[in-house]
C-alpha cells in the first residue's frame, strides 16, 4: 500500500528504492516483460556460449567459442563477449543483454567479486559490457541464471522450492523459492562446489582444499581417468588405446560416451562422481528442504549413469530417510544451454528501458521532421 512518504520522497530517493526492489519482484515482473528477443551470454572455466531468446525461451541463433586462456586480463574476455553480441546484433533486433558468469556476483549484479576459474578479481563487468553496448546489461551467476531458465522452461517448472546443481568444470549451484532467486545478502548464495566435505583434500583452484567440485564435477572426472591412466593401470586399458597413449586428450564427453559403450572404467568413474554427488544433495536436502533438486550442466550428459547413482546415494544419507518426504531428483531439460536462456529471460527485465529510450529517440525524430517540415512549407509559401 501507498504511503505519504512515498509520495514526498525526493525523486532519487524514490529511484533507488525501486533499483533495490527489482531482485524481489521477478515473479511478477517477468510475466510483463517486453516480449522482444535478447542475448544471453553463459561464461564457463572453458566456454562462452552465446544465443538470441525469445520470449518463450526458444534458441533462435547460438554461437559458441573457447574461453580465453585465464592468465590472460579480463579485458580479453570481455572483448569476446562484445564480439560475439555484435555479431548476434547484426541479424537480430536485441533489446537487452544477460550475462551468466561462473563466478561470485555481488548483490547489485554489477561486479564479479571472484571467478575461481577465471581472472576476475571484483571485476565491475555490467558497468563496464554497457559502456561498450548500445542496450542494457545484465549480470548474474551462472547457476543462478541456469535455476530461473529450468523454473520458467525446463524441469523445474511448477516448483515453488527448487534447487539447482550445474556439474561443469566445477558445481555450481542456486536456490529458487516462490518464483525469486535467492542471492543472500551479498549476493554469492549457493556456491554449493566449494563447501569442504574432505578436510585437507585435493586443492581446489579456490585456494582450499577438499571441496565438493573436486569430488563431483567434470574435472573431478578427467582428473580420475588420466590418473588411472597415467599409472597404466589395467583397467584403464580401453581409454588409453582410445586416446592412441595421449593422456592429455582424455576429456570428460570422451569417457560418457565410452560409458555408454560399455567401458567399465568410465562407468565405475560416473558412479563416482554420482556418489559423491548424492552426499552432497543430502547435505543441502538438510539444510534447505527443497522439493526439487535439477541436476544440469556438462557432466549432467550422462544421464542414468551419473543420475541413478546420485538418488541411490542421496536416499542413502538423507537425514530422516523413510520417515520425511524426499525431494525429487531430475536431470535438467536445458541442457548446457540452460544459463545462456535463465540470463537472455532475466535480461528481459531490463529491457523495457531500452525500449523505452528508443520510444523516445524516434518520438523526437518525428517532432524534429515534423518541426523541419513545417519551416519548409512556411518558405516555400514565402
Amino acid at each position: 500500500m501507498s504511503t505519504y512518504r512515498d509520495f514526498t520522497a525526493p525523486i532519487g530517493s524514490r529511484r533507488a528504492t525501486v533499483l533495490r526492489t527489482v531482485g524481489t519482484r521477478e515473479r511478477r515482473s517477468h510475466l510483463s516483460a517486453p516480449r522482444v528477443p535478447t542475448v544471453g551470454i553463459d561464461i564457463g572455466g572453458t566456454k562462452v556460449m552465446a544465443g538470441v531468446v525469445d520470449a518463450d525461451g526458444n534458441i533462435l541463433e547460438k554461437l559458441r567459442t573457447e574461453t580465453p586462456d585465464k592468465s590472460k586480463s579480463p579485458k580479453v574476455v570481455e572483448d569476446t563477449i562484445v564480439e560475439l553480441v555484435l555479431d548476434l546484433s547484426d541479424r537480430h533486433d536485441v533489446h537487452a543483454v544477460g550475462i551468466g558468469a561462473a563466478g561470485w556476483v555481488d548483490a547489485d549484479r554489477n561486479r564479479v567479486l571472484f571467478a575461481p576459474h577465471l581472472s576476475w578479481r571484483n571485476e565491475p563487468l555490467r558497468d563496464r559490457l554497457a559502456g561498450r553496448l548500445a542496450v542494457p546489461v545484465l549480470v548474474d551467476n551462472d547457476a543462478n541464471s541456469a535455476a530461473w531458465a529450468e523454473w520458467r522452461f525446463g524441469a523445474g517448472r511448477g516448483e515453488d522450492n527448487l534447487v539447482m546443481i550445474t556439474l561443469g568444470t566445477g558445481i555450481g549451484g542456486a536456490i529458487l523459492e516462490d518464483g525469486q532467486v535467492k542471492r543472500g545478502k551479498y549476493g554469492v548464495a549457493g556456491e554449493f562446489g566449494h563447501m569442504q566435505v574432505v578436510p585437507g583434500g585435493h586443492r581446489c583452484p579456490c585456494g582450499n582444499r577438499g571441496c565438493w567440485e573436486q569430488y563431483s564435477s567434470g574435472n573431478a572426472l578427467v582428473r580420475e581417468a588420466r590418473e588411472l591412466a597415467a599409472a597404466d593401470s589395467p583397467v584403464a586399458y580401453g581409454i588409453i588405446e582410445h586416446v592412441k597413449g595421449n593422456i592429455g586428450d582424455i576429456s570428460g564427453p570422451m569417457i560418457t560416451e565410452l560409458a555408454r559403450e560399455g567401458d567399465a572404467m568410465c562407468i565405475e568413474l560416473l558412479q563416482d562422481i554420482g556418489q559423491w554427488l548424492g552426499v552432497g544433495i543430502a547435505n543441502l536436502a538438510a539444510a534447505l528442504d527443497p522439493s526439487c533438486f535439477v541436476i544440469g550442466g556438462g557432466v549432467s550428459a550422462a544421464d542414468d549413469l551419473l543420475i541413478g547413482p546420485a538418488r541411490d546415494a542421496f536416499k542413502r544419507h538423507l537425514t530422516g530417510r523413510g520417515y520425511r518426504p524426499e525431494a525429487r531428483v531430475v536431470r535438467a531439460q536445458l541442457g548446457p544451454e540452460a544459463g545462456m536462456v535463465g540470463a537472455a529471460d532475466l535480461a528481459r527485465l531490463v529491457a523495457r528501458r531500452f525500449r523505452r529510450a528508443k520510444r523516445r529517440r524516434v518520438e523526437r525524430y518525428e517532432r524534429y521532421e515534423r518541426f523541419a517540415g513545417a519551416r519548409r512549407s512556411t518558405s516555400e509559401s514565402l
